[in-house]
């Protein structure tokens, strides 16, 4: 009976944050040492391996998020009326360029692309899927960029040791553009986000 009632606490606090939360945090504002909240997830988890039920636990972020069930995708599709996020190659290949080399400058991603990527970088940081990360030590002291916790929900990564092994063609060929169609597996993963509908 107590675990039902926690197991409920447990499930109002993921639904109302929206976005994942750590085994950390849960403990912090339940009041209950990290063991509970792990067994307190998985009963969760195993709830929603009902096929009655819509939702499923996510991990991700290094956190956990509820998140539908993709055979209800077309479903809510046709509740949702605002505009879906769409990233143009361009942005495609600057977020690549930033979540394999990070922290890096805006020098740095226009000496691999070889064209200017100022108004692509205003872009992602309006999306929110990077951010500033602090200044580099050198003349000027150009601002650093880094992705966010966003950028990992977005793309279904725990964190950004689960990225796509990749070779290491960034520093081989920095001034061939033309080798940047390196963003196959990005637009890859991002058709299948979109097709779950977790973007």
């Amino acid at each position: 009976m107590f675990h039902d009632y926690l197991r409920g606490s447990l499930e109002a606090l993921l639904f109302a944050a929206g976005e994942p939360l750590s085994v950390a945090k849960l403990a912090e504002i339940m009041q209950l040492d990290k063991p509970q909240v792990w067994e307190l997830l998985s009963l969760l988890e195993r709830d929603y391996e009902d096929e009655k039920r819509g939702l499923y636990l996510r991990k991700v972020a290094e956190g956990y998020q509820l998140c539908t069930k993709e055979q209800h995708y077309e479903l809510i599709k046709q509740l949702a009326r605002s505009q879906e996020m769409k990233l143009s190659n361009a942005a495609m290949e600057t977020l690549a360029i930033i979540a394999f080399k990070q922290p890096v400058t805006r020098s740095e991603m226009e000496a691999i692309r070889g064209v200017k990527v100022d108004g692509v970088v205003n872009t992602l940081l309006e999306y929110g899927l990077i951010s500033e990360a602090g200044r580099k030590d050198s003349i000027g002291h150009p601002i650093l960029y880094g992705t966010t916790d966003k950028f990992l929900i977005t793309f279904g990564l725990n964190s950004l040791k689960d990225l796509p092994a990749f070779p290491d063609i960034l520093s081989e060929h920095e001034n061939e553009p033309e080798q940047m169609s390196l963003m196959a597996e990005f637009n890859e993963e991002l058709n299948k986000t979109e097709e779950t509908g977790d973007l």
